[in-house]
């Protein structure tokens, strides 16, 4: 949401490298919610009519409709289900919303319930005591969701945190504009996607859109190429051994950098941002001002928001990351993540209930239906009505090698080093070795 991770988000999960979840990944709810939460969720504030008002802080990244109607309505019905439970929500744009948690966690005005991106960095909160173990308390949402879907919002074995949107990367593109510049197939291999860039340029359309100001949409470029080019044992083996070694890694850089130089950006990618407004990137993709753009499973519901309508455009397609041709890793493998929450350590046991309601099967049909997310939930899965989300939920069956966010995987030091060095790579001021060498300058400090 990683891209609002959510990315709107974008955004992430465990430090467990790769989710290789065989499962597919399922794709929130109404304004008028009026759903009761399930009798488990109803705790100890109901059955103690006495009990002292619980109060509890939310912060998450919604901060736009349907969104914020919907969440306030989940709210609503939760405090109702749980009396003596009251819930304030902050709403933050995604990169602000990290900004302020890192700052949130290590104070007194640390949130009860907070969005979880996992990876590294939830490794990070749990080793300074931030994060609550939610292990006792959610095996039931656990067997639903299923094991390896929350294999991210979990630290050796324990669960911190789940997910209530899940999903692969891709290319978002827009139909109309293809057909305008004769692209009658979409690309399934790099060469055929720098074909499609050649073209839609001789048609006098900006191929690709990048938030560059934000950096961390330009960092998906590289995990990408990443993906292609490094096996997912060497993968994971830097998830723990955190050395970035292997040659892959540069020759990873130098692709994107190759890329890059075929003009497959737009004019001014740099200082483009990634979801503020009709002027960012996946606002350009909404308003027909770009073809594509690479993004989590959030995309369809931030473009609906940029549109005039409000409406997810019937033109907007989706295909896979390209193979690349001669690259060593997993070539039908795909980038995949979600947001979650996880509770406070110090937070109140209603936390967790409400973490648990958010992932019940009638507020994730919500998450599918009307916010026209994917669902962590497999259950809600059948409320999706979007035709794009229907597609890759389907295509999701397929893709049996899912690697969540090298950013998230690789925790805050070296996240924070590829998201701030890649722009000057893809910009020509840094070398891939250059590149890689501050990944392995950032790794020696984790």
């Amino acid at each position: 949401m990683g891209t609002q991770h959510a990315k709107f988000t974008r955004s992430a999960l465990g430090i467990a490298a790769a989710l290789a979840v065989t499962a597919g990944f399922a794709g929130c709810g109404s304004s008028n919610n009026t759903t009761t939460p399930p009798a488990d969720t109803a705790t100890s504030a109901a059955e103690s009519p006495a009990a002292a008002t619980v109060n509890m802080t939310w912060w998450e990244n919604n901060n736009a409709e349907p969104g914020l109607t919907f969440w306030a309505g989940v709210v609503k019905d939760f405090e109702a289900a749980n009396p003596g439970v009251m819930i304030e929500t902050q709403t933050y744009q995604n990169e602000d919303l990290r900004a302020k948690l890192k700052t949130a966690l290590t104070s007194s005005g640390a949130p009860d319930v907070f969005q979880q991106w996992g990876g590294g960095e939830l490794k990070d909160q749990v080793k300074a005591g931030y994060v609550m173990d939610l292990s006792s308390k959610v095996s039931a949402e656990i067997a639903t969701l299923g094991a390896g879907n929350i294999s991210g919002w979990q630290v050796d074995g324990k669960t911190y945190g789940l997910p209530f949107t899940l999903g692969v990367e891709g290319i978002f593109y827009n139909k109309d504009l293809f057909q305008q510049a004769g692209i009658t197939a979409t690309p399934t291999t790099l060469p055929e996607l720098v074909d499609a860039v050649k073209k839609l340029r001789d048609a006098g359309i900006e191929p690709i859109a990048v938030g560059g100001q934000d950096a961390w949409p330009a960092a998906h470029w590289y995990f990408n190429f990443v993906l292609r080019e490094c096996t997912a044992a060497t993968i994971q083996g830097d998830a723990t051994a955190m050395k970035f070694t292997d040659p892959c890694y540069e020759k990873a850089a130098q692709g994107l950098m190759d890329f890059v130089g075929t003009n497959a950006f737009n004019d001014g990618w740099v200082t483009t941002s990634a979801q503020q407004g009709a002027g960012s990137s996946a606002g350009m993709l909404a308003n027909g001002q770009a073809a594509m753009e690479l993004m989590g499973i959030w995309e369809p519901s931030v473009v609906g928001s940029l549109t005039p309508d409000q409406k997810i455009p019937s033109f907007l397609g989706w295909f896979p990351f390209p193979s690349v041709p001669g690259g060593g890793g997993d070539q039908t493998a795909a980038m995949a993540g979600g947001d979650g929450f996880s509770c406070f350590a110090q937070a109140p046991d209603a936390c967790v209930d409400f973490i648990k309601y958010i992932v019940s099967d009638t507020v994730q049909k919500g998450v599918a239906g009307t916010l026209n997310q994917m669902p962590a939930n497999p259950n809600a899965t059948s409320a999706l009505t979007e035709p794009i989300l229907q597609q890759i939920a389907e295509a999701s069956k397929s893709i049996t090698a899912k690697q969540l966010w090298l950013d998230t995987v690789f925790g805050n030091n070296v996240g924070t080093a590829i998201n701030s060095n890649v722009v000057a790579l893809m910009q020509g001021q840094a070398q891939p070795a250059e590149f890689v060498k501050a990944i392995q300058d950032a790794a020696a400090t984790a």
